[in-house]
């Protein structure tokens, strides 16, 4: 399986969203108008809090006829929303959620040849920059705000990062960014200064990034070289182990409400391995696996939200507070 590039320029960007031979006749790759409250898969009626998520979606869609998501499809509409709310309730308690829908790539594409695949990547990262930019100027209102995703919605939201938040007033809003299940690498901090890594549990202005998985596992393909990671335990970026005492919770949700339906406190333990993986033990890789998976058994890339739900809540509090304290 293919590793996702780094973004391209805005002039490839433009280039396939014009040229893009591949696609349904019926898909027209344009940006989504984001004006129109359709396009959003949550778009807080009014706002609540005076904080903001902006969330994007990580990989729900799986078509080798279409390799970018037509996001007008009933069944394509109902998976991204099914994720977002189950993933958005760490978030939802303490913030605004603002999530777009975009057409995100298939699983397919990522084996493509890198210049096949950055046609498709390059519709998904345009219509999350135009969602995040209407965002701004039409949402924010000056708040701070989190950006959040898992797996291709973290690898959006870091390259927007990467794009757009070496700018003061971006980078004075900003809580944090849970980054996860993608990584954000050694030569990522190097080459983008403005982002940094999280140190503890009430940091800001900072990444939170992790890849689940067993001790034995190994393929990975959002394991990068060089990964980092912060446990989400511990909140440490070291190989200090936790204990599965620290462990708040991890949560089973009703698929399509994300009600939780079962809680399971001090579930796992928690370690960062030498090669920037979150090791964890509790979790039995038989229980977990299928000859359906489209990830190597005992990397539990589906389960990084699930299996750290109450932790993650907790700590998405903590920041905000931090944060607002910090602003007195």
């Amino acid at each position: 399986m293919k590793i996702y590039p780094a973004p391209i320029s805005l002039f490839a960007i433009f280039i396939a969203l014009i040229s893009c031979t591949s696609c349904s006749e019926n898909q027209t790759n344009s940006i989504p108008d984001y004006r129109l409250s359709e396009n959003w898969v949550l778009l807080p009626g009014s706002d609540i809090f005076d904080v903001d998520v902006f969330y994007v979606y990580p990989t729900v869609y799986n078509n080798s006829d279409t390799l970018n998501m037509d996001i007008r499809l009933a069944a394509n509409r109902k998976a991204a929303q099914d994720m977002t709310i189950r993933q958005s309730r760490v978030y939802s308690d303490d913030a605004n959620v603002y999530a777009p829908y975009y057409q995100q790539m298939a699983l397919e594409a990522l084996s493509l040849p890198e210049e096949q695949y950055e046609q498709y990547y390059s519709i998904a990262y345009a219509d999350v920059v135009a969602a995040f930019n209407y965002y701004l100027e039409h949402f924010n209102n000056g708040r701070p705000f989190i950006l959040a995703g898992h797996s291709q919605g973290s690898l959006m939201i870091l390259d927007l990062m990467k794009e757009k938040f070496n700018e003061e007033q971006m980078s004075n809003q900003l809580i944090a960014a849970y980054t996860i299940g993608y990584s954000f690498t050694n030569e990522d901090a190097a080459k983008y200064p403005w982002m940094k890594l999280a140190q503890k549990e009430d940091d800001f202005g900072v990444i939170i990034t992790y890849n689940t998985q067993s001790p034995e596992a190994t393929g990975s393909p959002v394991l990068l070289p060089g990964a980092l990671c912060v446990n989400p335990l511990n909140w440490k970026t070291d190989t200090t182990y936790a204990p599965d005492s620290m462990h708040l919770g991890a949560v089973k949700q009703n698929t399509e409400t994300g009600e939780i339906i079962e809680i399971l406190p001090e579930y796992t333990d928690a370690q960062i391995g030498i090669n920037g993986a979150l090791i964890v033990n509790g979790p039995n890789p038989d229980d977990f696996y299928t000859a359906e998976n489209k990830f190597p058994k005992g990397v539990f890339h589906a389960y990084d939200y699930p299996f750290f739900f109450l932790n993650l809540k907790q700590n998405v509090k903590k920041r905000i507070d931090a944060f607002h304290k910090a602003s007195l």
